[in-house]
């Protein structure tokens, strides 16, 4: 055993207790032991799921419910400029704002300018479309679908042409200048107003 020693016969010496230091010694390794597994199983690189947030932004549609008002209430589109034009309101800001704040600064229009109190309910009807170009068999405009992937916008757009590249492709989000190049897999999601380019591969 660490730290005792025993004699036998008469005299015997009791064995002697492990020293304070080396309790603490042993407890500080165990643990610098766990911290290197847990620094192992750990990617170092990895960075934190961000979570994507839906703002509204042109050719997105929305219903709009005001409690016990047909005249506001309907389905409208935000126009190229970013707003929506309500019946008896007039142009609200919807571009960039989530559906909730949308529905807030309709809230308070409504209350500040009509009504007393009003109820609103906003919600998505049609998000607006995404846009596949380049190497694909029909090139064009789609309507986006939840959860939607870059292998499913290429398969709306008819599936890839024998020149394309499989391996990358070219996205734009939508509101960016640029394109963005990325692998392509099966987990690479598309974003309402995305732009997907696959590009021709090289023989």
């Amino acid at each position: 055993m660490i730290g005792t020693t025993t004699r036998r016969g008469p005299g015997r010496i009791p064995p002697k207790r492990p020293s304070r230091a080396l309790v603490a010694g042993l407890g500080a390794l165990l643990a610098l032991s766990g911290c290197a597994a847990d620094i192992a199983r750990s990617d170092p690189g990895a960075a934190p799921a961000v979570a994507y947030v839906y703002r509204l932004a042109p050719d997105d549609r929305v219903r709009i419910n005001v409690y016990n008002e047909a005249g506001v209430s309907g389905e409208f589109a935000v126009n190229s400029e970013g707003n929506v034009s309500i019946p008896l309101v007039g142009m609200i800001r919807a571009q960039g704002q989530t559906i909730g704040e949308f529905s807030d600064s309709l809230t308070k229009t409504l209350q500040t300018r009509y009504y007393k109190t009003a109820h609103v309910a906003v919600d998505l009807i049609a998000a607006r479309p995404i846009y596949v170009l380049g190497e694909v068999n029909k090139a064009g405009q789609f309507p986006y679908q939840a959860g939607m992937t870059v292998l499913g916008a290429v398969a709306t757009a008819g599936g890839f042409s024998y020149r394309a590249n499989q391996k990358i492709v070219m996205i734009r989000h939508n509101g960016e200048a640029a394109e963005q190049r990325a692998p392509l897999t099966a987990e690479l999601s598309v974003q309402p107003g995305d732009t997907v380019r696959i590009r021709e591969r090289n023989f």
